[in-house]
């Protein structure tokens, strides 16, 4: 890949996930340059941590500052969408933490955004950047596996229930669905051949009112079936199944999976691998340089609209129950 730059990243938010990802930043197409909080004390001791030269007291500051060109923002959901249009106001490409936004027309708000100025934005799902997905998708294009039947994507999460956490907080858009549901709807969505329609969906309220656990079946014009099941007070093995005429495809801790089993209809069984899941990180930002730099389509960016679309089809569904 020829580069015309060495492209300098910013980030707003300094949580778990962004320490996850100043701490697995390694890019010779890209440098971590910056990084804001409101707190300038939290951002100086982050920047430090990580040997990040820039730290900014406010987000302001950060997006007036000319030589950053990618910003990544990793605040609590309901905040996504202000601060994906600051960003590009600002001219900065965006990649910003799932779920990208709240709903459709937050979303729809900001890709017209980003058209308009000329700039990339995607969300940040591991699964729409992990090399193992492209090995599959080429065998599922190639039809050894025949026609796609049936899909299974469970993910369970036991958070302690303390309803000011973020995780159970309605006013940080707590709740399994925009937290871990977005990867299990991402995976439904990754491999059905059409967008689906939801056929039925049921939630188990927290004491908050946010959803806890619920149960969900997709089904397309194609026939093709897929069940969503989410619970924040219970592990399950995050083992999503992707069934097909001629075999099945499992993948084991699918929202990072670097390795995937086929077994066929006469019981014989192939095993595919490629990447690595201590990339998953690095994977979404080398994927973001190459969509910058015209060299890989922003393709991801409309499923993701897909998987928005179908999160508020689950929750127009809860409402009317």
């Amino acid at each position: 890949m020829s580069l015309m730059k060495k492209y300098q990243w910013g980030i707003i938010g300094l949580g778990t996930i962004a320490k996850e990802f100043a701490e697995n930043f390694n890019q010779n197409s890209s440098k971590l340059t910056a990084v804001a909080s409101r707190s300038l004390a939290k951002a100086q001791a982050f920047a430090t941590d990580y040997g990040i030269e820039k730290a900014y007291g406010s987000y302001q500051d950060l997006l007036a500052d000319d030589e950053i060109d990618i910003i990544y923002i990793a605040v609590p959901n309901r905040q996504h969408i202000s601060h994906i249009l600051a960003a590009l106001e600002a001219g900065k490409h965006v990649l910003c933490e799932k779920a990208i936004t709240m709903n459709t027309a937050e979303l729809s708000e900001a890709m017209k955004l980003a058209e308009e100025k000329g700039l990339i934005l995607a969300e940040a799902m591991t699964i729409f950047n992990m090399p193992l997905y492209q090995r599959l998708h080429s065998l599922v294009d190639s039809k050894k596996l025949g026609k796609l039947k049936m899909i299974q994507a469970p993910f369970g999460s036991a958070k302690e229930p303390d309803p000011t956490n973020r995780f159970f907080n309605p006013d940080l858009a707590g709740g399994a669905l925009l937290d871990i549901g977005t990867y299990a709807v991402s995976f439904a969505r990754f491999f059905l051949t059409a967008q689906p329609e939801v056929i039925a969906s049921t939630m188990i309220p927290f004491e908050t009112g946010v959803d806890e656990q619920s149960v969900t079946i997709l089904r397309n014009d194609q026939d093709e079936l897929a069940t969503v099941s989410l619970t924040f007070r219970a592990k399950m093995p995050k083992v999503g199944i992707v069934a097909y005429e001629n075999g099945y495809i499992t993948i084991t801790d699918y929202p990072r999976a670097d390795r995937a089993e086929i077994t066929y209809v006469d019981g014989t069984k192939e095993f595919i691998e490629s990447g690595s899941t201590s990339q998953a990180l690095n994977y979404e930002i080398a994927n973001m340089i190459q969509m910058i730099e015209g060299e890989l389509p922003n393709r991801s960016l409309y499923l993701t609209k897909d998987v928005i679309d179908i999160l508020d089809q689950m929750q127009m569904h809860w409402q009317k129950a």
